[in-house]
């Protein structure tokens, strides 16, 4: 009989065992985490923090939300404004409102990457990109960028989720397409550079007519001032002469410069 009853706590300490293995009721909520409980088929309406926590077996179960920031990389098929087709690489980060993932978990489920995130970022994509001519993309793609992420915080803060950040890292056309960006650049630096040769010369130009103008200027102001006082004349010979008389003279040639002496 004493035997039976002390081996009574025994058995007990051993079935609490076996069910505590066996059903668990401590659960454990990870750091960066937060833990949804699910009582009968209705959900929490308060997350449950980082710990341990418990449940009512076979009543109660626990899902766990990362709430962490999360990166994702994609690339989705767009068509801009003048119907070309482009590919964008892109890169998001965001992460689960932790006072709100009851919410998910209730009205989308763990899946909401799936069903959620991904449509409406490639749905926004799309809208914006195609606002844009591709050419022009290309030189605007920040502001692009830029209106894609306000856009998607404002869409997507209203599922829970919050997005910290928005990068198109790759804009992807077609070969035939990107060589005709290439051949238009090739040609409009040309043109340019013609045009600029262009200005050069008539700039050229310009300084020899003002030189030629210049120059009959002065012609006419010498040969003016020489009509009018006929001394010139002479002072123009002696600035040319070069000190020597002329070898040969005709008997009443008169010297082109009258050296006799003034009265």
């Amino acid at each position: 009989m004493d035997k039976k009853v002390l081996g009574m706590p025994l058995i007990v300490l051993g079935l609490l065992v076996c069910f505590l293995v066996l059903c668990n009721p401590f659960v454990m909520v990870g750091p960066g985490e937060r833990g949804i409980k699910i009582t009968l088929g209705k959900v929490s309406p308060t997350p449950y923090v980082e710990g341990l926590h418990t449940i009512f077996p076979f009543i109660q179960k626990f899902r766990t939300m990362d709430v962490k920031t999360q990166r994702n990389t994609k690339t989705t098929a767009v068509y801009t404004k003048d119907i070309q087709q482009a590919r964008i690489t892109y890169v998001i980060n965001y992460n689960v409102d932790p006072s709100s993932v009851n919410r998910l978990f209730q009205e989308v489920g763990l899946d909401y990457e799936n069903k959620i995130l991904i449509p409406v970022v490639e749905g926004t994509i799309k809208d914006i990109i195609g606002k844009w001519n591709a050419q022009d993309l290309i030189a605007n793609r920040e502001r692009a960028t830029s209106d894609i992420l306000v856009k998607l915080q404002n869409q997507l803060k209203d599922n829970y989720l919050d997005v910290t950040d928005f990068q198109m890292t790759e804009i992807n056309y077609s070969d035939v397409f990107e060589r005709a960006i290439e051949s238009k650049v090739t040609a409009e630096q040309e043109a340019l550079k013609a045009k600029n040769k262009t200005v050069q010369v008539q700039e050229e130009a310009k300084q020899k007519v003002i030189a030629a103008e210049a120059e009959a200027k002065s012609m006419a102001i010498r040969a003016q001032a020489l009509n009018q006082n006929k001394s010139l004349v002479q002072y123009e010979a002696v600035q040319k002469w070069d000190g020597k008389m002329p070898q040969y003279m005709l008997g009443n040639s008169v010297p082109f410069i009258n050296v006799s002496p003034a009265k």
